[in-house]
């Protein structure tokens, strides 16, 4: 877990928890709308439980007085070229939450991830 204390607020950033599903629907909504994708609720229930039961993809929450404000979804894999390699998917940051530093530790906490896994290098897509 990692603490970021930014214009007198504390963040935790911590790998999702069973807990936060309610919260985390709300979030990752909200990002897809932002992308103009639509998905059906069985699609948000196969990631979440993808998120906390595989060894596949992971996910970071932020949490700003344990509330989940932002998140991330990583994953790694290989390359023709790379053995292995982490790819940032998703980030997300509550609105009222935004311009904190939130997103910065999220993707800070991947890279420390993709560390600690030996990956050759971290990517991250727009779209």
């Amino acid at each position: 877990m990692t603490k970021i204390s930014n214009q007198q607020i504390i963040i935790d950033i911590a790998p999702l928890r069973a807990e936060d599903r309610n919260r985390w629907n709300i979030l990752a909504r909200s990002y897809k709308t932002f992308y103009e994708t639509d998905l059906p609720d069985s699609e948000y229930d196969e990631v979440w439980n993808h998120l906390l039961n595989s060894d596949e993809i992971f996910g970071f929450g932020a949490y700003l007085q344990g509330n989940l404000i932002g998140i991330t979804h990583y994953l790694f894999h290989r390359t023709i070229w790379m053995e292995k390699v982490c790819y940032l998917q998703d980030l997300f940051v509550d609105e009222v939450a935004r311009g904190r530093g939130v997103a910065r530790a999220l993707i800070e906490q991947v890279a420390q991830a993709a560390h600690e896994h030996n990956a050759s290098k971290l990517y991250w897509q727009t779209h």
